[in-house]
């Protein structure tokens, strides 16, 4: 039996079009391009309630001196202050926004956040800090200029399911499926994100859960021609196997693998701060 989508449940109007426009061309992620380590996700989190979808796209299209055409961050702190905390059981009543649940005195950790901390301090050669606590007062802070944190594709998406068919917005074609949806956007982010490291120079950049790494190289190659990747194989429970080129003194690295462990299973996982050390250590 299929399942009633959320978007049939919740009225699409919450989903309005100039922001969700503006969302799709411009939203780079959280951080800064100024930021040393760039961690490239495949997809922005979230996307199974429109209500938390529709949050993020009205604060970041209401942003002050907003400008179209522009690829920008936002304050990651900011913006979950405006998306509502929605999760049923024990924690419904601890949290009020993401900001709670994730920069607030009861914070919980980020599974994958916290070894994109790990993989930072590891490759800078530094002692692993508290990781909750450089969650909440650190990690892919604009000022900072440490992390980057950019989804490849921006919606926010969960991974096993498309929600946005459902829309109804026919000036938005490829949203009826991810895969005409990837297939639009993906040219032009992944140009810009070329573009950027090109520009700004940082130190790495990982690309992580991608399930579209010969797409990604052939990318690479056309933007940086000659340029040669070499694959790494993993150590088990140490790094992921991983490919690597050197781009003018910046490290891409691209794996499948994500920084978190899968299904809760501490075999399925690896020593991000070790692979930090690795990296920097070729």
């Amino acid at each position: 039996m299929l399942k009633a989508s959320p978007f049939i449940i919740f009225p699409s109007m919450l989903i309005e079009e100039k922001p969700l426009r503006h969302w799709i061309d411009n939203f780079y992620g959280y951080g800064s391009w100024q930021a040393k380590f760039w961690f490239v996700g495949y997809e922005e989190s979230g996307g199974d309630v429109p209500g938390e979808v529709a949050e993020k796209l009205n604060y970041f299209y209401n942003l002050p001196g907003r400008r179209p055409n522009t690829p920008e961050f936002c304050d990651i702190r900011e913006l979950y202050r405006h998306v509502a905390f929605r999760v049923d059981g024990p924690r419904a009543d601890k949290f009020a926004t993401l900001n709670d649940h994730r920069f607030g005195s009861h914070a919980t950790l980020h599974g994958a956040w916290k070894n994109l901390a790990a993989f930072v301090h590891g490759y800078q050669n530094k002692e692993l800090p508290d990781l909750l606590t450089y969650q909440k007062n650190a990690f892919a802070l604009s000022s900072e200029r440490v992390e980057a944190v950019i989804p490849l594709y921006p919606l926010p998406a969960h991974h096993h399911a498309w929600y946005y068919a459902w829309l109804d917005l026919p000036q938005f074609p490829f949203l009826n499926s991810r895969a005409t949806y990837q297939y639009h956007v993906y040219p032009g982010r992944m140009h810009t994100i070329l573009q950027k490291i090109n520009d700004c120079k940082p130190d790495v950049v990982l690309m992580y859960g991608m399930d579209n790494i010969n797409l990604l190289k052939e990318s690479v190659h056309e933007f940086f021609p000659g340029m040669k990747f070499k694959m790494v194989k993993a150590v088990k429970h140490q790094f992921p196997q991983h490919h690597r080129a050197d781009i003018n003194g910046t490290k891409l690295l691209i794996t499948t693998q994500i920084p978190a462990l899968r299904h809760n299973r501490i075999e399925t996982g690896f020593n991000w701060y070790a692979f930090g050390k690795q990296v920097n250590a070729k």
